[in-house]
């Protein structure tokens, strides 16, 4: 597959698919989607002290609406090119962040707790470290000339391990499970 004359070796789309998440947002969006109907579409104010109109609009709006909206499309897109690594998150990145191979020294595949070493998922910032994850425990982390190093969330760790390793030049190496 060519991609900007450069050769694609590695694609991966990743979306947030907790089930938990998705209940906790689902209940939000129906609680406020309630109360802006009774307050706004009927006139029934719910409570003996409601919020004003605004408040219930805006609540609705961020939270009855925006927030589905937000994590149905958010998504990690990982791409290994001969060129570099590219790595977007939407809605964070409008375009890829490249890594290229010099500053890049190498990489393996590894298994690790969100919650635990790095608060949650997401974009997660920590010493020396970021790791980009939407779910699940297994990802590659990737390490730089600085000893920085990026953890990247991956359905497919041994395959993007692969794929990188032959952008770098080396050998099929770097799993550690």
């Amino acid at each position: 597959m060519k991609s900007n004359n450069y050769e694609l070796l590695f694609r991966e789309v990743q979306h947030f698919r907790s089930i938990i998440l998705w209940v906790i947002i689902g209940l939000v969006s129906v609680i406020n989607i309630y109360i802006f109907v009774q307050q706004i579409i009927l006139g029934n104010p719910i409570g003996n002290n409601p919020a004003p109109d605004v408040m219930a609009i805006l609540f609705f709006a961020i939270f009855g609406v925006g927030f589905p909206v937000a994590f149905y499309f958010m998504n990690l897109t990982t791409e290994v090119r001969t060129d570099g690594l590219y790595i977007r998150f939407l809605p964070f990145h409008l375009s890829f962040r490249r890594i290229v191979p010099p500053n890049l020294t190498g990489c393996r595949a590894r298994i690790y707790s969100a919650l635990g070493e790095y608060g949650g998922w997401g974009i997660r910032f920590g010493y020396k470290s970021k790791a980009y994850n939407v779910s699940g425990n297994q990802g590659v982390q990737l390490d730089f000339a600085d000893k920085d190093s990026i953890l990247l969330g991956s359905r497919r760790p041994q395959e993007l391990v692969k794929a990188i390793n032959l952008m770098l030049g080396q050998s099929d190496h770097g799993s550690d499970n």
